[in-house]
């Protein structure tokens, strides 16, 4: 077994560089002997997650390997999280500064003391669509957490972007982005709202040309994809320009493209669906269904 995630991560780390990377995904069964983990290169830090609890020769044999190739590969730090505990460890060095996710040139700041450090590795096409298509933009970023799509939507040329999300600490970091990037934040709005329970704001200072739907597949208490991902899609034709474009993206294994595809079709008939984009090869999956669902919408009346 560790000969295989051996030879995968070394042939990952071959052109690493300071930009954040996944080196092994193993939670898209692709690897069935290691789907409990993965590894992240991120620029001087060597950062892997063990999901669910394993034999302790299993974990001890993984800590081992993450040692030796931090020492191989002349990592800073070394840090192991192990989400069945919700505890993060630093195996290795420690941290001088502040740590930053830097993709495409754009930097993203990271909490090694949260579950969800602040930046997911895989949503890297979505992004580059986003920067790709908001120029002369007014861009609505739903469920924006640390505000990594407006970052990109700014730095594309966006004309204006307003972030929504209920957690005020993650908009904080999301404002921060954008300042350690030098984007001019008078054209972005940071507002900490429940949109399952108005809409009247976003309204408000819409239409907009570009949305993106970002959610997560279930958070206890204020969503769940299966019952209020329609919620969302009933209210974009209220909410967009003539020609807009939607970015809708769904991580729930349980639910394939046709669950997105079908809600557009009863309730926003107006937007007809152009492509799913790419996922990254470095997040391979068994499943493509099961996998990280970006579909691309256009209003077309």
């Amino acid at each position: 077994m560790i000969e295989l995630l051996t030879k995968i991560v070394k042939n990952n780390l071959e052109d690493k560089t300071e930009e954040f990377k996944r080196v092994f995904h193993g939670r898209g069964n692709f690897y069935n002997c290691y789907n409990f983990l993965t590894i992240d290169s991120i620029d001087e830090v060597l950062f892997a997650t063990i999901f669910e609890k394993q034999e302790k020769s299993i974990e001890d044999e993984v800590i081992v390997f993450l040692r030796n190739i931090y020492k191989e590969y002349n990592f800073k730090v070394l840090v192991l999280q192990k989400r069945y505990e919700n505890e993060n460890i630093v195996l290795e060095g420690e941290f001088n500064s502040s740590v930053f996710a830097i993709e495409n040139g754009l930097k993203y700041q990271l909490n090694f003391s949260n579950k969800n450090i602040g930046f997911f590795a895989d949503m890297k096409k979505g992004r580059e669509f986003v920067y790709e298509n908001a120029k002369d933009k007014k861009v609505l970023n739903l469920f924006s957490y640390t505000c990594s799509f407006s970052v990109c939507a700014v730095a594309g040329g966006a004309k204006e972007v307003v972030n929504i999300d209920m957690a005020k600490n993650a908009l904080s970091t999301g404002r921060q982005n954008h300042l350690i990037n030098k984007l001019d934040t008078k054209k972005v709005k940071f507002l900490p709202h429940n949109i399952l329970k108005s809409w009247s704001k976003i309204k408000k200072l819409g239409p907009y040309d570009l949305i993106i739907i970002d959610p997560p597949s279930f958070q206890k208490g204020s969503f769940a994809a299966t019952k209020d991902y329609e919620k969302i899609i009933k209210r974009l034709v209220s909410l967009s320009t003539d020609d807009c474009v939607v970015l809708s993206a769904l991580n729930a294994p349980e639910l394939n493209t046709n669950f997105i595809k079908n809600l557009f079709s009863e309730f926003a008939k107006e937007f007809k669906y152009i492509k799913r984009v790419d996922n990254l090869e470095n997040f391979p999956s068994s499943d493509d269904e099961r996998s990280l669902k970006n579909m691309i919408f256009q209003r077309l009346d």
